[in-house]
């Protein structure tokens, strides 16, 4: 087992076309973690992911704040407490549309198809 907070992980801005997004990847095979990565992504006020699609599957978990998800062509308000599934090859982005940051995990495999 490994414990650990996570502001004990570096914080790394996420660069163009992402706009006011930090991560910190907390859990990854280097850590130990041989299936999956876990992230925490922050988003500032306005700020969004861009909109980009891969070929693997990711889950989320809204910790802090509200926004949106476009999944596809939808496009959802998400909260604290919202969870998130976003299949293979869907494109998608997340959008900060309140006025504190918005926190989230994300995980992803690590062996991407």
């Amino acid at each position: 087992m490994k414990t650990f907070l996570n502001e004990e992980v570096k914080e790394d801005e996420v660069p163009a076309p992402a706009d006011g997004v930090k991560i910190r990847w907390l859990l990854t095979e280097e850590t130990g973690a041989p299936t999956f990565s876990m992230r925490q992504f922050t988003v500032t006020p306005g700020g969004s992911t861009p909109q980009h699609t891969h070929p693997w599957e990711h889950e989320a978990y809204i910790l802090e704040g509200s926004g949106t998800i476009l999944g596809g062509e939808e496009v959802e308000a998400v909260e604290a407490g919202t969870v998130v599934y976003i299949p293979p090859d869907e494109l998608h982005q997340f959008k900060n549309t309140g006025d504190r940051e918005l926190k989230f995990l994300c995980m992803i495999p690590n062996q991407k198809k």
